[in-house]
């Protein structure tokens, strides 16, 4: 979501979860080695790793969020932040070969609110 109407710090928030602890860690992990191996990122701040509840990967520009399923639900960040636009992920101009690839190449950058 786009929130750099509404924050100064960051200007956007790409927010997911999972389903228990182990997977929450290896997503952010994924997330951390596909931008530093893709894009030559790495985060300026990391938290929450240890716990494995609400894993924070903070890039300056986007500020990661992977929260398990029930932490997700108890902050509700979409909530929060409702005035925020949503914005969708598409692939690069590489794209890939996959259906969801395929479909994320498709989609419009802004779908307004959610």
């Amino acid at each position: 979501m786009d929130v750099s109407e509404q924050l100064r710090i960051t200007d956007h928030f790409v927010i997911c979860s999972a389903g228990n602890e182990r997977q929450v860690r290896t997503i952010a992990e994924e997330v951390e080695r596909s931008l530093s191996l893709g894009r030559n990122l790495k985060p300026f701040r990391r938290e929450g790793e240890r716990e494995g509840r609400w894993v924070l990967l903070d890039y300056v520009d986007f500020v990661v969020h992977v929260f398990l399923a029930e932490v997700r639900d108890y902050y509700d960040l979409e909530r929060l932040w409702s005035d925020a636009p949503v914005v969708s992920l598409a692939e690069d101009s590489k794209g890939g070969d996959d259906p969801a690839s395929q479909e994320a190449a498709r989609t419009p950058q802004r779908t307004g609110h959610a």
